[in-house]
């Protein structure tokens, strides 16, 4: 099964997809879209819509993760960060994958055990997972990150008989 995982961003969403057989995990791509910080914000929402719309045609995934929006303490960047989650949702919805949402502190716990890691340790957790990986930065690393989360989530579904 391949997975696409997003860490949504207006300036720069991380994306990663993975394959799954079983408990086998193999990288097959990570990177990060940049939008025009310059440009209104509904030309960066349609530049962001572009470029997942061109990765999963490239890619082909057959389901999608994406991170839960958190609060910041500035609100205009909540908002804006809820936008952009907003788009990686319709992207993959509009390519008729279901989407699992997960929480950060769901994905650290899931990739190193304790829902307090750090940037750095989801890094290397996700490097010890996908060996040889060549990791395009942080935002990419924590969108592949949740892309094993959610392969974990799906397997572990179907081992208790769930879909």
């Amino acid at each position: 099964m391949i997975i696409f995982g997003l860490d949504p961003g207006l300036g720069t969403t991380g994306w990663g997809v993975i394959r799954a057989e079983g408990n086998r995990l193999a990288h097959v791509a990570n990177g990060r879209i940049r939008t025009d910080a310059a440009a209104a914000l509904g030309a960066r929402l349609v530049a962001l819509d572009a470029a997942l719309t061109t990765l999963i045609d490239r890619h082909r995934p057959e389901t999608s993760a994406v991170e839960e929006v958190f609060v910041n303490s500035n609100p205009q960047s909540t908002l804006k960060l809820g936008q952009a989650r907003g788009v990686c949702l319709l992207a993959a919805a509009r390519h008729g994958m279901l989407v699992g949402e997960y929480a950060a502190r769901l994905v650290k716990k899931a990739l190193v055990g304790t829902g307090g890691a750090s940037k750095d340790q989801v890094h290397a957790m996700v490097a010890r997972l996908l060996p040889g990986v060549a990791i395009d930065g942080a935002d990419a690393a924590d969108a592949l990150a949740v892309a094993i989360t959610h392969a974990h989530h799906l397997a572990s579904n179907r081992a208790v008989g769930g879909r």
